[in-house]
């Protein structure tokens, strides 16, 4: 984008929200990000961070977080925000979020009465309504499992099981044979060579004896050019093996019912007294939830771990999204309870193919938008563009774009990588210049996992939380702000990426790949923020 062009934006900008030229003077434009794309790989404090870094002080990516609390936030802490977060089982004595649980101050956690007659007895930190599920189909497959909907849905269910299916199986036979040719090859080399662990260099000169030499020499030569050790490949592999047999076990089976332990009918709305108050998390891989918190909000206080986006923050944890696909009825239902409880954001990382009871959910994101309540999305991690009515994700918000402005309360957040560059964006992100508002940091991102650890995950699952702790931190400084006007702030205040990068086979604008056109970015929201609130002041806000 040339500068006159960024001056005529910013004119727009100007006259749209009407913030005075002096003070969006002090926002930094596109223009001072580097054309030249990164070519150095993170250094480890780096990676442990990058999402937080500053695009144009660091060339990477980030959102401007460090930045942010050091230039703008400093000491101030505003008002205490309530955040619900609707997924997995969260590790609620973990070291970094313990101290930022909400605690519902109309209920005595375990005296079994319900003091604050919601409906939930005991619901303190927040609802669980999995009780003590955890395995579960996807959608598709109950769809079809139990013969919901019409002809419509059930062929499209159909054409997913089948397709799916048919992945599972051959990639349970594929990774399992490659497994043991590895394991094989690596065995013979280690005999051969008379040692336990051996070099690339010592392959490159191994004099090799017959065509199943040569490929068990190839195809190690090929697992350590990645920079990987044999031992680790072969741990990749069977987590990949794992992985696919689960999928067969579990999500792709038809006649595994992961329901059962809840007691309830998931397909009846009106079918309520279920679940239980403990949404903590009931296995030690059960860490998405427990990930999402701490990106969102870990403590920035207590020299722990990592440092979330938002500070001046209380989770309410909403155990509703099992491994396999979520309930309608439980998604609804969570939105609701936030909503009742005062929620200001909610992020949601979770989404699926098909939704039998998609009304359900929207007329819970329809209440939501009517208490000002901000909804934030992830994307979804299939790498299409979620513009095209055969990509399917839900919930979505395409009936929100057809109605009041009002309702426009949702957020949905594509995922970026690390790299400064045309490999910018995520290739497991979904897009779409309709369907999707903003990316954010979502590759490889370190965060909270159960039993106060700590590690590396990826997916527009991270992307959301970035996203939710800039709403929830925004909302806390400013009050006076609704949902609708913080997600503009959000939208309108991202960066705009001065090249072209890569989605699939060809090179595209983030114009093209998402409504803002823009990466979210909490230094320049927080500024366009102070001007909109100021220009509020004195007119019905408190």
């Amino acid at each position: 984008m040339k500068i006159h062009q960024i001056h005529l934006l910013l004119i727009g900008i100007v006259s749209l929200m009407g913030i005075n030229g002096a003070a969006l003077a002090q926002i930094p434009s596109s223009a001072a990000m580097s054309t030249v794309p990164r070519t150095r790989t993170l250094t480890e404090k780096e990676a442990l961070h990058w999402a937080q870094l500053d695009p144009v002080q660091d060339t990477i990516p980030g959102m401007s977080v460090d930045r942010a609390y050091t230039e703008l936030v400093k000491k101030r802490k505003g008002q205490t925000v309530l955040v619900a977060i609707i997924d997995s089982g969260i590790d609620l004595g973990h070291e970094d979020l313990r101290d930022l649980l909400w605690k519902n101050p109309r209920e005595i956690a375990g005296d079994g009465i319900d003091n604050d007659q919601n409906g939930y007895v005991d619901d303190f930190h927040g609802y669980n309504f999995l009780g003590e599920s955890y395995e579960e189909q996807l959608e598709f497959v109950r769809i079809l499992a139990k013969n919901l909907g019409d002809r419509s849905l059930q062929k499209r269910a159909r054409t997913l099981y089948e397709t799916q299916i048919a992945k599972a199986k051959a990639s349970v036979t594929q990774f399992e044979q490659i497994e043991q040719f590895i394991t094989t090859s690596h065995q013979n080399i280690q005999k051969k060579l008379g040692k336990e662990t051996y070099t690339l260099k010592e392959l490159e000169t191994y004099a090799q004896k017959g065509e199943e030499e040569e490929r068990a020499i190839w195809l190690l030569t090929q697992v350590l050019e990645t920079g990987q050790d044999i031992p680790s490949a072969l741990a990749d592999l069977k987590e990949r093996i794992a992985y696919y047999q689960s999928q067969l076990d579990f999500r792709l089976n038809l006649e595994f019912d992961g329901r059962k332990p809840v007691g309830d009918n998931p397909y009846d709305l009106k079918d309520q007294t279920y679940g239980n108050v403990n949404p903590s998390n009931r296995k030690e891989n059960e860490s998405h939830g427990t990930h999402v918190a701490g990106i969102l909000a870990a403590n920035r206080e207590n020299n722990k771990g990592v440092k979330g986006v938002a500070q001046s923050v209380q989770l309410m944890a909403l155990r509703a999204v099992p491994d396999g696909d979520e309930y309608d009825k439980d998604i609804a239902l969570a939105i609701r309870y936030a909503v009742d409880q005062a929620a200001k954001v909610i992020n949601a990382s979770f989404g699926k193919k098909l939704s039998p009871n998609a009304s359900w959910v929207q007329e819970a994101l329809q209440y939501a938008a009517s208490k000002d309540v901000l909804f934030v999305h992830a994307a979804g991690n299939d790498g299409v563009d979620l513009d095209n009515p055969e990509n399917t994700n839900f919930p979505n918000d395409q009936y929100s774009k057809m109605a009041s402005p009002m309702n426009d309360n949702y957020l949905t957040v594509g995922a970026l990588t690390s790299n400064y560059g045309s490999d910018m964006i995520a290739s497991f992100s979904n897009y779409g210049k309709i369907s999707v508002d903003i990316f954010a940091p979502g590759d490889e991102i370190y965060s909270t996992l159960p039993s106060d650890s700590y590690g590396f995950e990826g997916g527009t699952s991270m992307a959301a939380p970035a996203v939710a702790g800039m709403a929830a931190l925004i909302r806390s400084l400013y009050p006076q702000l609704t949902a609708v006007q913080v997600r503009q702030v959000i939208l309108d205040s991202g960066l705009t990426v001065p090249f072209q990068v890569r989605v699939g086979n060809q090179e595209r604008t983030l114009e093209d790949l998402c409504t803002s056109g823009k990466i979210a970015n909490l230094y320049t929201a927080l500024l366009l923020a102070e001007q909109l609130a100021g220009k509020n002041k004195g007119k019905g806000f408190k």
